[in-house]
């Protein structure tokens, strides 16, 4: 369900933060690391609770299961790279950036140093030409014979080797020779990171006899996880009432529990609170949300 109001509740709630204390947003912007900590601890959890029960009871319904989980856990790495962005993350900034890079971005091929620019760019620019996150929700609305075909790309691995592609190609870089690529490329941290994190990934499946999980791990990236990637897209900007209103830009989605399983780990839908305030640690954005919906309904009309 998606949390909209009317207009003119839009216009009366754009100062927010006017209706909260100080006190109130000190508190929702504090860190509380062992939170953190907890959110990578279930996040890797579930992703090795899906390989245990794909090697348990192989065959293709539970490799389907596992591949739909480890996809989404993939999603919550990214969630965590987003975060960190942030600085949100951890109160120490080199913890914040350290832990953040070794357990979520580099095992999922990303790098959060070159994505905080870029991601801070979409919240400075929202909506306008320099926001580099625009085209995600500019095609919208489409045909459903168009997300078909999108949905068909995301599963058949099309649009996974394109971000896979992607990935090599900013940490090799794109001048000069392939030798010279690869040889600048391992000396970055990014691509280093990489190959030590998936390499221990693969180590520790084959030590546990079942190093085959490991395509499991990454056919999940190049499918499941660019799918639930793409609807989490579509859902927080596309078809917006009125781009130039913090209140209607974007949209908070209220998810059950098995939709914060399998599409929204980590309070991610919960991005219209996350625009308006985005140090927001993501286990304080719920009740960020209760507090503007109190505001909200006192504002709407009867």
């Amino acid at each position: 369900m998606n949390t909209t109001i009317s207009d003119s509740a839009a216009r009366s709630v754009e100062r927010w933060h006017d209706a909260f204390t100080l006190e109130e947003i000190q508190d929702l912007v504090r860190m509380r690391d062992w939170k953190s900590w907890r959110t990578i601890g279930v996040n890797w959890s579930l992703t090795f609770a899906a390989m245990a029960m794909a090697a348990t009871w192989t065959n293709p319904f539970t490799i389907v299961v596992a591949a739909l989980i480890i996809g989404t856990r993939q999603l919550g790495l990214a969630v965590i790279m987003h975060e960190a962005a942030h600085r949100s993350f951890f109160s120490n900034r080199a913890t914040n950036d350290s832990v953040a890079s070794w357990l979520a971005c580099y095992p999922i091929w990303s790098d959060l140093h070159s994505y905080r620019p870029y991601h801070l760019q979409h919240h400075a620019k929202t909506w306008t030409d320099a926001d580099p996150d625009r085209h995600l929700a500019l095609p919208f609305p489409i045909t459903r014979q168009s997300f078909k075909r999108k949905v068909l790309r995301d599963l058949s691995g099309r649009t996974g080797i394109k971000f896979m592609g992607f990935a090599v190609r900013r940490d090799l870089g794109s001048e000069g020779s392939p030798f010279e690529r690869m040889r600048t490329g391992l000396t970055r941290p990014s691509f280093r990171g990489m190959l030590i994190t998936n390499g221990i990934l693969l180590g520790g499946l084959a030590l546990s006899g079942h190093a085959w999980l490991y395509l499991l791990w990454i056919g999940s990236y190049l499918t499941t996880n660019t799918l639930v990637t793409r609807i989490r897209a579509i859902a927080e900007h596309s078809m917006s009432p009125d781009i130039t209103n913090a209140f209607q830009n974007t949209r908070t989605t209220v998810a059950r529990w098995w939709e914060r399983l399998l599409i929204a780990p980590h309070c991610v839908n919960y991005h219209l609170e996350h625009h308006l305030l985005m140090t927001v640690p993501h286990y304080n954005l719920a009740r960020m949300h209760e507090m503007l919906s109190r505001i909200v309904s006192a504002l709407e009309p009867l």
